[in-house]
């Protein structure tokens, strides 16, 4: 094969990988150095497959092809199906061997074979997906087909359990004798009988199996203590923890690895209806998926709905990517009913600019899901669509929502939890004194310049602290009073309530659903200085403190019931100068405010007291030292829960036992025996 054919035939891969598909063999590009390759093909109709190879002088791919006949003769195709699996299987047929006398049909050069194949499957006459394959094989790879003996020199690696790699470390010199190396094979042994009685001892000195202090089987001398016989190690030398060996036991795992992905990846059918974090199938068995953001603001097109979790989604995409998105494909229930969804379209009437090129029609601008459950079934599913046309340069941003409602709520509103709130739901507020409706307290959400006067709100979450903040643009004619009265308004703005939900569902009508927002107003007299100078003012409440205090009230059905205690807004000031001062260009400078949230957890009952014993004497205290006497006997009190009682008192009974035998037969309690005889 011609280097140019090579070199188109890579470019016509290329282009073809870059093609999109609705579906892909999974891998859809495959390099070959065997004689056989397989891959699968998932959730597909596809019902005619078809092989064929790149021309060896243009190395272009032919069209693809939906006759299912294989188009070569050395490559066979075989295909399994499995449920909604194809498993596809291409392999060589010819015999691949390097050239010898009496032989014909071989191998000239090592490289052998350097191919371009295609498969396609097919759908009646369209085409569904394409693998490619560059097949790169040499002679000498293939197993049993080479006749004659190659002969090569081989480092054989020996079994580091018996022979360690590092068999002598202190060999530091390459041809000389290293001094008290006696491993060293450098040394003869009349240099040996120099330092033989002081050679480098332990792992440098290339005894890499010394057995260690704790072995029963080491008969240490004096240095033994009188209680070793009953605490020393039994343990194998092949189980040491030195340089080259390793431990080579003889129970291992025979389970199969569990990076292995299985094939069969289609989700089951649920039986007993969806619980929460579920995903909801459709009545093909398939993922419900809506478009979703993931990493580094990316949106995945396919991502699965999770049944009782609201999404709210925006992503960015092109004509050809929000064409023909709308998904109104029927649901399961969760029992085993099919939900058909009612769709609603609306199209947008605002006009387009007049496009270069041919417009996209039936673009999807934006996507609404209601679904209505009960228990842990769905009984409806209600679809709104905005769509339109747009241009082919054109880029927009889709926005998508899944909103679940319970088939009891008499209207849309959405609770916090029930009764207690759940964690990452919005704090729910109101004014008892008015009929305004419920809302929430708000946080700011920056965009654009970070103004103030832009900048987007955002509900409160339960359970989260944060903090956000804003620049607010100051004019430098007003004076100290007038920015501190304008600062406070801004940052009360966040808080426009006066109650604050104690639970998740805290009805308006009934007043002990509602705890009183308690405000600190900002440290300020009428003795505060003005500011000798232009654009100095002290005491500015630039920072909101709001202090949400939560306890945990019961449990329903083992989880914990979380309700809010009180509510505090508190003021930080601080003194506010302006650098350029007298000299500043325009009339207009910025202030930065922001405001944090702590949620404060506090005990639904009060602690147990502090004793005298436990103030005075904290070297007792577990908390507060690295040892912890009073957990010595730990085992053996009723805290201790790994086995039963009895089991843990006669165990903690032999200790004693052989601990009080220890001191009986130690070295002083002889002495004392000895000294009481000759009494």
């Amino acid at each position: 094969m011609s280097l140019q054919g090579i070199l188109w035939g890579l470019l016509w891969l290329f282009q073809a990988v870059a093609q999109d598909g609705d579906q892909d063999f999974q891998p859809s590009f495959i390099h070959m150095s065997g004689t056989m390759v397989t891959a699968s093909l998932t959730n597909s109709h596809a019902d005619t497959f078809s092989l064929t190879v790149a021309d060896d002088k243009t190395g272009m791919l032919p069209r693809s092809d939906c006759s299912g006949r294989n188009r070569t003769d050395d490559w066979n195709l075989q295909v399994t199906h499995q449920g909604n699996v194809s498993r596809v299987t291409v392999a060589l047929t010819r015999h691949l061997q390097l050239c010898v006398p009496n032989i014909t049909d071989c191998c000239v050069e090592a490289l052998c074979l350097l191919q371009s194949l295609q498969v396609s499957a097919c759908q009646g006459t369209k085409l569904v997906a394409r693998l490619l394959i560059q097949a790169e094989i040499y002679a000498n790879t293939s197993s049993g087909n080479l006749t004659e003996k190659i002969e090569e020199n081989a480092t054989v690696i020996p079994n580091q359990v018996f022979h360690p790699l590092g068999s002598c470390p202190c060999n530091l010199t390459a041809g000389a004798c290293d001094v008290q190396c006696c491993c060293d094979e450098d040394c003869t042994p009349e240099m040996k009988q120099l330092f033989e009685g002081s050679c480098f001892e332990g792992v440098f000195g290339g005894d890499v199996n010394p057995p260690f202090d704790q072995l029963c089987s080491v008969k240490s001398g004096i240095l033994a203590p009188d209680w070793f016989p009953f605490l020393c190690v039994q343990s194998s030398l092949n189980n040491s923890p030195f340089l080259g060996y390793f431990y080579d036991g003889s129970t291992s795992s025979s389970q199969a690895s569990s990076f292995k992905l299985p094939l069969q990846t289609t989700p089951g059918k649920p039986s007993n209806g969806y619980k929460q974090g579920d995903p909801i199938l459709t009545v093909h068995n398939d993922y419900f998926t809506v478009p979703q953001p993931f990493i580094a603001g990316s949106c995945a097109r396919n991502a699965p709905v999770s049944f009782l979790q609201n999404i709210e989604a925006k992503c960015a995409a092109t004509c050809k990517e929000a064409e023909s998105i709308m998904s109104t494909i029927a649901i399961n229930s969760g029992v085993g009913d099919n939900i058909k969804p009612e769709v609603t379209y609306q199209e947008r009437s605002s006009t387009p600019l007049p496009c270069a090129e041919h417009e996209c029609r039936n673009v999807s601008f934006a996507e609404d899901y209601i679904i209505v459950w009960e228990g842990k079934r769905i009984k409806e599913l209600k679809i709104k669509i905005l769509y339109g046309r747009m241009c082919p340069e054109e880029a927009i941003t889709q926005k998508f929502t899944v909103t679940f409602v319970s088939a009891n709520a008499t209207s849309m509103e959405e609770f916090s939890g029930n009764p207690g709130y759940q964690l990452g739901k919005p704090v729910r507020g109101t004014n008892l004194t008015s009929s305004a409706p419920l809302t929430s307290l708000k946080l700011w959400k920056p965009v654009g310049e970070n103004l103030c006067s832009s900048a987007n709100l955002t509900p409160l979450l339960f359970g989260f602290n944060s903090i956000s903040g804003c620049i607010m643009e100051v004019s430098l004619a007003d004076n100290c009073t007038q920015l501190r009265e304008d600062v406070a308004a801004q940052l009360n703005s966040l808080v426009q309530v006066s109650h604050i939900g104690k639970r998740g569902n805290a009805c308006r009508n009934i007043s002990d659903d509602w705890v009183e927002v308690l405000r600190l107003n900002a440290s300020s007299s009428t003795n505060t200085s003005e500011g000798s100078l232009r654009g100095i003012c002290p005491e500015v409440p630039a920072h909101l403190n709001i202090q949400i205090i939560t306890a945990d009230v019961g449990a329903i059905e083992g989880i914990p019931q979380e309700e809010i205690l009180g509510v505090q807004l508190s003021f930080s000031t601080m003194t506010w100068q302006v650098r350029c001062a007298l000299a500043c260009p325009e009339n207009v400078t910025f202030l930065p405010i922001s405001a944090a949230v702590q949620f404060i957890k506090v005990p639904a009952q009060p602690p147990v007291p502090k004793t005298r014993f436990q103030i005075n004497y904290t070297e007792y205290d577990c908390r507060r030292n690295d040892v912890c006497w009073p957990e010595l006997f730990y085992p053996m009190t009723r805290y201790y829960t790994g086995e039963p009682y009895s089991h843990t008192l006669a165990k903690g009974l032999v200790l004693v036992f052989f601990i009080l035998l220890a001191v009986v037969l130690s070295g002083p309690w002889n002495g004392i025996l000895r000294l009481w005889n000759k009494l």
